[in-house]
């Protein structure tokens, strides 16, 4: 039952479209920067498990104290939220039940029975990769680490505009329509939820 709930919470990581946007980034661009850059974000992602795809539109909220996660229907109703600051990380489901854990790894085993690397699509997203972490960088320009295959392509903006990870049985696509600073900046998950009532 939770499973199916928080799938599309999941997917919250990352969407399937049907055509590849922007231009992929080259092998050589891949960097280590320490610093995750602070960014606010949306668009449209999905997942697709084996056969199965799920889809959704997200916002998301990068800054130094907070990660924050929307996931919604394309009509816009609220699918869930997944929020994680020095506390640890929680989804919360659009029926308000709330599921906490110390990482996004455990939270992930406990409501899908796998890991999704959702500590680490941040980096990816803005082309870095996981510091302390074995990498290679494929000739195509796609880098490989963790177990994922990380493509990447850019507008002529230079920004992001499609993140696709894929592993075996799993793919995970996010399609952004913006990309930029933060607007808002909650300093907790629970600073969020108060000045979202």
């Amino acid at each position: 039952m939770i499973r199916h709930c928080l799938l599309p919470i999941s997917a919250a990581l990352l969407l399937a479209a049907c055509t590849s946007l922007g231009t992929q980034m080259s092998a050589e661009s891949w960097r280590d920067d320490t610093a995750t850059p602070e960014f606010e974000a949306s668009g449209r992602m999905g997942v697709k498990e084996n056969e199965r795809g799920s889809y959704a539109n997200f916002d998301w909220l990068r800054t130094a104290a907070v990660q924050l996660f929307d996931v919604k229907t394309p009509l816009g109703n609220s699918v869930g939220r997944l929020c994680q600051d020095g506390g640890g990380v929680q989804a919360v489901a659009s029926d308000g039940q709330v599921y906490r854990a110390a990482t996004t790894a455990e939270l992930s085993r406990q409501l899908l029975g796998y890991d999704l690397p959702v500590a680490y699509i941040d980096r990816w997203t803005n082309g870095l990769r996981v510091p302390g972490e074995p990498y290679s960088v494929l000739p195509d320009g796609r880098l490989q680490q963790m177990g994922w295959k990380i493509q990447r392509n850019l507008g002529e903006d230079g920004q992001v505009r499609m993140l696709l990870l894929e592993r075996t049985g799993l793919s995970l696509r996010l399609v952004f329509d913006r990309f930029g600073q933060p607007e808002r900046r909650p300093g907790s998950c629970a600073a969020d939820a108060e000045q979202a009532v």
